[in-house]
C-alpha cells in the first residue's frame, strides 16, 4: 500500500509538472474584462493593468520567508477602469471584472507588535505574474473544531486591514462585491512597493517518491522471503 501510494504521488507530481509546462507554452495572457474563462489556466503567465482597490487589502498570516515570519499581501485589481482614480479605503468602484493579486511578502516586524503598515500598490504599473487556481492554504485547526468560526468568515475592513489564516476568491468576492475572476494572480514583477516576491513553487521531485516506493517494495519482498523461510523451517520440524 505504502509503495503504491508513493508511486501515485510521483505520478501526481509528474502530471503537475506537465501542466505547468503546457501553461507556460501557451504564452502570456492579458487579463481583461472580456477574457475567456477557458484561457485562465493555472501556472500560465499573465499581465494585468487597472485600478487597485487598496482599501480591500487582506493580510494572510503565518507566511514565512527565508525563515522570517510575516504576511502575504492580497489586493484586488479592477480591470475595467485603468484611468479611474484610486478609491477611498473600504470603497468599491464600479468594476466589470477584477482579479485578486497576491502581491508579495511583508515582514511581521517586532514579535508581538501589530501588523505593520501595508505598502500601497503602485498605481498604473502593469502587474506581471503567474495564474493560480487558488490562494495557497495553510493547515487551519480552527476549521476542524466545532463551534469555532469558519476560516472563511466574512471579512471586514471596519477596524483596518484584516488578517486571516486562509483566503478564498469566493470569500473575497462576497465581502467586497467585486466580480473577481476565478483565479489568483501571483505577482512576479517588481513595482517598487518593497514587497518580497521570490515565491516558492510546488515541489515536483518525483525521484524521491520513486525511491521510497522501491524501499517499501523491498521491505515487502524481504518480509515475504522471511515468512517463506519460517514456514519452510516449521514444515520441516513437523515432518521430523
Amino acid at each position: 500500500m505504502a509503495g503504491r501510494w508513493q508511486l501515485s504521488r510521483a505520478d501526481e507530481k509528474a502530471d503537475i509538472a506537465a501542466r505547468i509546462e503546457a501553461a507556460r507554452q501557451a504564452g502570456p495572457l492579458t487579463l481583461a474584462p472580456a477574457v475567456a474563462e477557458s484561457a485562465l489556466v493555472p501556472w500560465r503567465e499573465a499581465v494585468a493593468s487597472g485600478t487597485w482597490q487598496p482599501g480591500h487589502t487582506v493580510l494572510l498570516d503565518n507566511r514565512n520567508h527565508d525563515g522570517r515570519p510575516g504576511y502575504w499581501v492580497a489586493t484586488p485589481l479592477c480591470l475595467a477602469s485603468p484611468d479611474a482614480p484610486e478609491p477611498a479605503p473600504g470603497e468599491a468602484i464600479d468594476c466589470d471584472t477584477a482579479v485578486l493579486v497576491l502581491r508579495g511578502w511583508l515582514s511581521r516586524g517586532t514579535p508581538g507588535a501589530p501588523p505593520p503598515g501595508v505598502p500601497a500598490p503602485v498605481a498604473g504599473a502593469p502587474v506581471q505574474g503567474i495564474l493560480l487556481s487558488h490562494v495557497p492554504r495553510l493547515f487551519d485547526l480552527a476549521a476542524l473544531r466545532p463551534g469555532e468560526p469558519d476560516a472563511q468568515a466574512p471579512l471586514s475592513w471596519a477596524a483596518g486591514t484584516p488578517t486571516v489564516q486562509n483566503l478564498t476568491v469566493p470569500a473575497m468576492a462576497a465581502a467586497t462585491g467585486l466580480p473577481l475572476l476565478p483565479v489568483v494572480l501571483e505577482q512576479r514583477s517588481d513595482t517598487g512597493d518593497g514587497l518580497a516576491r521570490n515565491w516558492a513553487g510546488p515541489a515536483l521531485e518525483t525521484d524521491k517518491h520513486t525511491g521510497y516506493a522501491l524501499q517499501w517494495f523491498s521491505f515487502a519482498a524481504i518480509a515475504l522471503i522471511a515468512l517463506g523461510v519460517i514456514l519452510v523451517k516449521a514444515f520441516r520440524r513437523r515432518r521430523h
